[in-house]
């Protein structure tokens, strides 16, 4: 009878150690939310920290390319100022000029304001008019076509023809200079002729 309780016993052992090892933890999946209990919420958190810092998770705002945009940066788009500001169109439109100011364009080897620029030149006398305590350097520019000397003075011309316009519209001449820089900054390199049109230009720079 002792042999077979000892016996009886070993086997009702082996029984509770497979019962409980078929029943033992199961994989915990990847963090979806917090835990109830503080060991489990522990354990999950460092998956999901994982998952986010890896950029494999598929929420939205976690990791991949969700919050980036096409060229890599932050979907905040901090630097699309500073891109848009050095792009061809942005620059054939605002030249170097300041904010406040719209530049001017001129036919080759002219000086004389067209028509088609008083609207630009209204704009740059109005906001003087209504600011009178600001100053403006008006830089003239040519194509490269011509000679140094002769590209210099022609940018002086083209300044001082703004600068004429400006005092008819009634700035005080205190308040404006020019400068000439020639072919001397080119906003474009090319040799189109639209490059060149957009070279032969006032820029107004607010002081």
């Amino acid at each position: 009878m002792h042999t077979f309780s000892r016996f009886f016993l070993a086997v009702a052992l082996a029984g509770v150690l497979l019962f409980q090892g078929g029943c033992g933890p199961k994989p915990v999946s990847p963090y979806a939310g917090g835990g109830s209990g503080t060991a489990d919420s522990t354990n999950d958190n460092r998956v999901g920290n994982i998952t986010e810092e890896m950029g494999q998770g598929t929420d939205a705002g976690y990791g991949g390319v969700e919050g980036l945009d096409h060229t890599g940066r932050g979907s905040s788009g901090s630097l699309s100022g500073d891109a848009d500001s050095k792009s061809d169109v942005y620059k054939r439109e605002h030249g170097r000029c300041s904010p406040e100011f719209k530049p001017i364009y001129f036919d080759y080897d002219q000086s004389k304001i067209k028509g088609e620029q008083i609207p630009a030149m209204e704009h740059n006398g109005t906001y003087l008019r209504n600011n009178p305590s600001a100053r403006v350097l008006i830089e003239g520019n040519t194509d490269y076509r011509g000679t140094n000397e002769y590209n210099l003075a022609l940018g002086e011309r083209r300044a001082e023809a703004a600068k004429k316009y400006l005092r008819e519209f009634g700035i005080d001449a205190s308040r404006i200079r020019t400068i000439s820089y020639g072919e001397e900054r080119p906003l474009f390199t090319g040799t189109s002729e639209d490059d060149y049109a957009h070279n032969r230009r006032d820029d107004f720079i607010l002081e």
